[in-house]
């Protein structure tokens, strides 16, 4: 039984829909600017990745006032989303049984932060439950199937995506609507960060500060935004006649048990997941067309992501197209799974591999072909989606042409 994929949107610094931060991303376009969301002057980052001021607007049609009185802002979006989805894409749920279609939402939290709007004791419970975005759905269409959040950081939701497969591929469902939404653009998750010497404080050029395999690197930029693929069984997918966008092949999942916060030295555990997803999806490693790597613009990950791939792939590693959209849209922590395999998905078949923004001074010990500045066309069959995490939560995703 195959799983493939037949919708998929996100909304991120670059657009408020997957066709428009495509085109953004194509052209190599940054939407890492100075924070809007709250005065950032105390703070020393001041950049961020954020969703354009227009998304409010454009939610009101998907969302009722009285109900979106009772969501965060990111929630507001991954709802949003999914919207656009089952619009755009024609998922016509009466047309499934609704006991056997499910909904997973990759969330490390809501952002019910110091900059949520209209938080009050009678709304705070429901908009911090990390269930919400998963409930939200489930209310909106009345699907009936299994239904729950994964948190395991920055692979959160590339973790839902496995789930989700596992959910159809086991015989539990027939359709799952896999999710990631995440932002913490806000003082004191950026406090912490600036405390921890993992994000970029390059104020004065912002759309310059992430920089993945850069020698130049200063660490990543925080982004926001949510995601939603839609996954379904292939015979469940033709026999209501829908598009067929890619097949999610199998994925890797693993857990360092080394540190809570440095990846495993030489990026073993990196290596390790990426063996376990080819193994999983019975392909050779040199089928491995193109490399949507987690590349964050940290020292330590980018080295060691550079240094897993070179230890899976050998001599081959060079010549896989690797790429990392975090130049252009920062890392949006629990949604970035879910968002770069959207991504993956446009690059096999589109035929074209956005680019490693910022990369102007290569790194001596990052000596990948990292698809530098500018966009390439390149044809994908197969194609593997990184997601590393703190903690050492580790996911690979492997998605297939149609």
């Amino acid at each position: 039984m195959k799983v493939v994929v037949t919708g998929y949107n996100m909304i991120t610094s670059l657009g408020l829909d997957a066709d428009e931060t495509w085109k953004n991303l194509v052209a190599g376009k940054s939407g890492v600017k100075r924070i809007t969301l709250f005065n950032p002057s105390e703070n020393s980052t001041q950049i961020a990745a954020q969703v354009p001021d227009e998304f409010e607007a454009y939610s009101r049609p998907f969302i009722k006032k009285r109900l979106a009185k009772q969501m965060t802002r990111v929630t507001q979006m991954c709802l949003t989303c999914c919207k656009n989805v089952v619009i755009n894409h024609h998922i016509e749920f009466e047309k499934v049984n609704k006991m056997r279609c499910g909904v997973i939402v990759g969330v490390v939290n809501t952002g019910n932060s110091s900059v949520e709007k209209g938080t009050t004791a009678k709304n705070t419970i429901l908009k911090g439950m990390n269930n919400a975005m998963s409930a939200w759905i489930a209310l909106e269409y009345g699907l009936e199937g299994p239904n729950f959040t994964v948190a395991s950081a920055c692979s959160s939701s590339a973790f839902a995506l496995g789930l989700g497969y596992d959910m159809i591929k086991s015989g539990r469902a027939d359709m799952m609507i896999i999710g990631g939404a995440d932002s913490i653009i806000n003082p004191e998750e950026i406090e912490g960060f600036n405390q921890l010497y993992a994000i970029s404080t390059e104020n004065d050029s912002p759309e310059k500060a992430s920089k993945p395999f850069s020698k130049d690197r200063d660490g990543f930029v925080i982004g926001e935004g949510a995601g939603i693929v839609v996954l379904e069984s292939e015979q469940s997918a033709l026999s209501r006649n829908a598009n067929i966008y890619a097949e999610l092949v199998n994925y890797g999942g693993t857990c360092e048990a080394y540190n809570i916060m440095a990846p495993k030295k030489e990026g073993e555990g990196m290596a390790k997941t990426m063996e376990q997803a080819i193994q999983n999806a019975g392909i050779d490693k040199k089928d491995i067309d193109y490399i949507n790597a987690h590349g964050t613009s940290t020292m330590l990950n980018d080295l060691y992501e550079t240094m897993a791939i070179k230890h899976v792939f050998g001599k081959h590693a060079y010549n896989i197209p690797v790429s990392s959209q975090k130049s252009m849209i920062g890392h949006t922590i629990g949604a970035a799974g879910v968002i770069e395999a959207i991504v993956t998905i446009q690059s096999i078949n589109n035929g074209i591999i956005t680019p490693t923004m910022n990369l102007d001074y290569p790194d001596t010990d990052n000596d990948l072909d990292y698809v530098a500045n500018k966009a390439r066309k390149h044809k994908i069959t197969y194609a593997l989606s990184n997601s590393f995490a703190f903690g050492g939560h580790n996911a690979s995703i492997i998605l297939k042409k149609y």
